[in-house]
């Protein structure tokens, strides 16, 4: 008997598969557990159109993190760190302030685990600082540390 997976199943394969299994297999397990489905012809219609659905969205999401992605290489973001005698730092710039900061200036959201700290910012200057917007996509921002 054929069935579409709903759900990854560990020894059976992934969700949107098409696996072969025994009858009994399929109606004593799969289908009472909700992990699969018959692979009728209107299962495998609408197991077609939910793949050619979720591709559109990956793409549309990764066009928006390429237009992000390009938007955020002209902006430059200013993050304020006390500072004591001789121009020395207290502490270091963290991905948190970082991304405070971005949403503060220009009202650009970005996860603070998205971004992608080399070293840790503990001097004055600029930084160039890299964001994982998406598996493919990784952007840069210029971080200008100053005293406060």
């Amino acid at each position: 008997m054929k069935i579409i997976l709903l759900q990854d199943e560990k020894k059976l394969g992934k969700k949107g598969q098409i696996i072969e299994v025994s009858e009994g297999y399929a109606r004593n397990y799969i289908l009472p557990k909700k992990i699969g489905v018959e692979a009728t012809p209107k299962n495998m219609n609408d197991l077609k159109l939910q793949k050619a659905n979720e591709e559109k969205i990956a793409q549309e999401n990764l066009d928006a993190a390429k237009a992000l992605a390009a938007e955020l290489e002209t902006k430059q973001v200013v993050v304020k760190i006390k500072a004591g005698e001789g121009g020395r730092t207290f502490g270091s710039v963290s991905t948190k302030e970082i991304a405070a900061a971005c949403k503060e200036q220009h009202n650009i959201e970005i996860d603070k685990k998205k971004i992608l700290l080399a070293e840790s910012l503990k001097n004055f200057g600029s930084y160039e600082v890299a964001i994982k917007l998406h598996p493919q996509v990784t952007g840069k921002l210029t971080v200008k540390v100053v005293e406060a």
